[in-house]
């Protein structure tokens, strides 16, 4: 399965009740794949996941298969910290037309490694669905391991990984030891060009809400070669990528898109909204943003 090299982690856009808005989100489908998203996950952490009910997320799913209408691939987040009920979520998601599922590290539980393959391989087993894995241990409190990443690898439904460990290192074995057609993207936006200049495919992005075409163009310069362009392109960028993440994720990228006129609505408790001192830090970073770009 390819997902492209631009793959963006929707928001859920909530409405003035923190419920789920299901224009709103129709809406976005239409920015992100006009604005440089080759895919899109749907549920995941930067859609507020853990808040989420599975009616919610089946809601999702199925509003975002139906706006994307095949122009884009549609990634399912139904991964969790427990095996059975991410079986469950799957299945479902595969009933309502996904094309591929994105599972995290379990997180809270801590298992050890061999926990973290007999999981990830019993959900696959479960579903004729792409599965991207996705090691992120800054919230799962444990690290799926190169050794653990190349044996899923091998499972013939386990197609990529999001890799947000920022070890360049441990990413740059799993390339070298995956078999052919399995991918590793960036769960980093910042770490997009460097993870690219490995043998990455792409990322995983928050930022290409806001600057996707931007994105897309420093990566079609890396792969036609011009390199010092990617690079700088890489370097203007930083600045909006950083200001996205100054409050935890996905606060700073709803607020970012509200001031570009985009409903996003709020974030669910136990996030908050930005500061009126936060707002306008990410006013003065994100407005001068869609002029400056250099070709």
């Amino acid at each position: 399965m390819n997902f492209g090299r631009i793959i963006t982690a929707m928001v859920t856009p909530f409405n003035q009740h923190g419920q789920v808005d299901v224009e709103a989100t129709k809406e976005l489908v239409a920015h992100l794949i006009a604005n440089g998203s080759d895919a899109l996950v749907v549920g995941g952490t930067t859609g507020e996941s853990p808040t989420l009910s599975t009616e919610e997320k089946c809601l999702l799913f199925d509003t975002v298969v139906k706006a994307a209408d095949g122009k884009v691939p549609v990634i399912a987040g139904t991964g969790s910290n427990n095996t059975q009920a991410s079986i469950e979520l799957t299945q479902k998601a595969e009933k309502l037309g996904v094309d591929g599922i994105m599972l995290v590290v379990p997180y809270y539980n801590k298992p050890s490694q061999e926990g973290i393959f007999a999981h990830f391989s019993t959900i696959a087993q479960s579903t004729k669905l792409p599965v991207m894995l996705y090691n992120i241990p800054g919230r799962s409190a444990v690290t799926m391991s190169v050794e653990t990443t190349l044996r899923l690898a091998e499972v013939p439904n386990i197609v990529a990984t999001k890799e947000a460990s920022a070890d360049l290192e441990a990413m740059a074995a799993i390339i070298e030891g995956a078999p052919d057609g399995f991918s590793l993207y960036s769960g980093d936006d910042s770490l997009t060009l460097p993870i690219l200049s490995i043998g990455g495919i792409g990322v995983v992005s928050v930022a290409s809400h806001i600057i996707g075409n931007e994105m897309q163009q420093m990566v079609r310069n890396f792969q036609a070669g011009q390199v010092q362009a990617a690079a700088l392109q890489h370097r203007q960028l930083l600045p909006v990528m950083k200001s996205l993440f100054m409050a935890p994720n996905p606060t700073p990228v709803k607020a970012a898109l509200e001031m570009q006129g985009i409903k996003a609505g709020s974030v669910r408790l136990p996030l908050v909204p930005l500061s009126a001192e936060q707002q306008q830090q990410l006013k003065s970073v994100i407005t001068p943003t869609m002029n400056f770009f250099v070709s």
